[in-house]
């Protein structure tokens, strides 16, 4: 029988990507986003430089988990034009649109009024264009749907500002202007592990039985904040619509890399991988808020344990 804390395995080699790792002097790395691009998997990682501003690097790595090469020079900062991302880029997801034959990603752009969520786009990972700002403060978590649903472009996203910590979704037809927030997914009150607020992971995966969404959810505990990781399955014509939701967390804070850093207890994942032929699935996460971390399952087992867990 397949339980929440036998789905993923932490790989061996993790970290997979430290500080120590960089090309050049940073505090952390952290929350990646991640894709497959010409038979590599790139990570777009939230870099913190030691002023404690981020900034967004690629990491490419062959088969996902060694000898990743980091490149030299960040792939998205601060250029000193867009007051919005002033005090940095932080959390990207990267979605691939085959409409497009481009990947957009999204981030959270920080500045003076707050974080704020805007996308850019790219055909290579070396070359980016900014979309700009799309969700004004205070939003963030935000994670776009690889294709249309309904004829539209569906975006998760959390705009606290107006409608608390909980999972939202919105629709556009150019990617440029926004339906109002419709809520998909909300905190769990009492003791539950995801009381506090929830925000998408990786931009979720598309399977027969729905939407596989990564989600993380944050308890408020004596010790501080405890981030963990659950899954949810929603419906793929009406992504708004909660199939099945795991009661339990499936991935928390127990290496000592996860329990150890600037943040202490977190594991915040931002980038999910399938692999069709393996039927594995590669999650990437953001630990202590210091370091990266992988975790693999198989696909199936976690689609089979989500179908046995309660609806909505």
């Amino acid at each position: 029988m397949v339980t929440s804390d036998s789905l993923f395995t932490r790989h061996p080699g993790n970290p997979m990507l430290t500080p120590e790792r960089w090309p050049y002097p940073i505090n952390a790395v952290m929350n990646a986003g991640a894709t497959r691009f010409e038979d590599q998997t790139v990570l777009v990682c939230r870099a913190e430089d030691r002023r404690g501003f981020s900034h967004l690097t690629c990491a490419w790595s062959r088969d996902g988990a060694s000898n990743w090469v980091v490149d030299q020079e960040p792939a998205l900062a601060y250029d000193g034009e867009r007051p919005e991302e002033e005090w940095g880029l932080e959390d990207p997801r990267v979605t691939r649109v085959d409409e497009l034959d481009a990947w957009i990603i999204s981030y959270t752009a920080f500045g003076r009024g707050g974080p704020g969520v805007s996308l850019a786009k790219t055909s290579d990972f070396r070359s980016f264009e900014r979309l700009g700002l799309i969700m004004t403060p205070e939003d963030k978590n935000a994670v776009l749907v690889p294709r249309r649903v309904g004829g539209e472009w569906i975006l998760f996203h959390r705009p606290t500002s107006r409608h608390g910590a909980d999972v939202w979704l919105s629709r556009s037809l150019d990617l440029k202007s926004w339906s109002t927030p419709e809520l998909v997914m909300a905190r769990r009150a009492g003791g539950w592990w995801d009381s506090a607020r929830i925000g998408m992971g990786a931009p979720p995966i598309e399977t027969d039985s729905g939407w596989l969404v990564v989600y993380h959810g944050v308890r408020e505990t004596v010790a501080g904040s405890l981030y963990r990781a659950g899954l949810a399955l929603l419906d793929l014509e009406q992504p708004s619509k909660v199939l099945n939701r795991s009661e339990e967390w499936v991935l928390g804070p127990q290496a000592e890399f996860e329990v150890t850093g600037d943040v202490p207890n977190v594991v915040f994942p931002c980038g999910l991988i399938r692999d069709d032929e393996t039927d594995t699935l590669s999650l990437y996460y953001g630990a202590a808020d210091t370091r990266i971390g992988l975790a693999t399952a198989n696909c199936s087992e976690v689609l089979e344990y989500l179908l046995g867990c309660p609806e909505g």
